[in-house]
């Protein structure tokens, strides 16, 4: 999964409109931030089968440290819990944490089963809607309409970095998608963990629009 990620990151600005989204987005890729991290430290591991499901050639063969139950469980609680230290905001520091939660439950929906409970578990879940294009198409797509209307919503722009910087994020994530989608497969483990790198280009690009924009009258 990847824009349905990235939709609710932009909806939960609706039940914390304080909260930068860049943040929102930081926590809801987490995992992935993560993974990619251990993908080049050789801690993680991803095959390439062109084929493997309808929606992507990607078998995820180890990764326990970023996508296990248990640490999705944990990174939640330290994220919610540095943002509550730090600013003393309940429902913020709640809605961080539960955002971290999202991307594990919105991954069982996806992937095969291969979803691991902790570290070294032998049950692993997963309910493979990656089986079915426009099943993928449906859920991701509605969460990210769902979160995009939510984000305009609840903000306006300042100026005209504020209106047309939201405008090319959300063409620049659809862009991807649709490249992830029907592009060819990538050419091998590396690029796919330099590639996830780039995501934390997309949180300075929510901090960056965020400073553009303020919560309208109406959220």
């Amino acid at each position: 999964m990847f824009i349905g990620h990235f939709g609710v990151g932009l909806g939960a600005k609706s039940v914390a409109p304080k909260v930068s989204l860049g943040s929102l987005f930081f926590a809801a890729q987490l995992l992935d931030l993560l993974w990619s991290t251990f993908l080049l430290l050789g801690v993680e591991r991803v095959r390439i089968v062109p084929g493997a499901t309808v929606v992507t050639p990607l078998i995820f063969e180890h990764y326990p440290f970023s996508h296990s139950l248990i640490a999705a469980l944990g990174l939640a609680c330290l994220v919610g819990g540095i943002h509550f230290l730090l600013k003393r905001k309940a429902v913020a520091a709640f809605v961080l944490a539960l955002l971290v939660i999202s991307h594990w439950l919105l991954d069982l929906l996806v992937h095969q089963p291969d979803l691991p409970l902790f570290p070294g578990s032998g049950t692993v879940l997963g309910l493979n809607a990656w089986s079915s294009l426009p099943l993928t198409l449906t859920i991701e797509g509605s969460l990210f309409a769902l979160g995009v209307w939510l984000y305009s919503r609840t903000t306006t722009h300042n100026d005209a970095v504020g209106r047309w910087g939201f405008v090319v994020l959300v063409a620049f994530l659809i862009g991807i998608y649709a490249g992830n989608l029907f592009g060819a497969p990538p050419p091998g483990s590396e690029a796919i963990a330099w590639v996830g790198q780039m995501q934390w280009l997309l949180v300075l690009w929510g901090y960056w629009i965020d400073k553009h924009r303020h919560v309208s009258a109406r959220a």
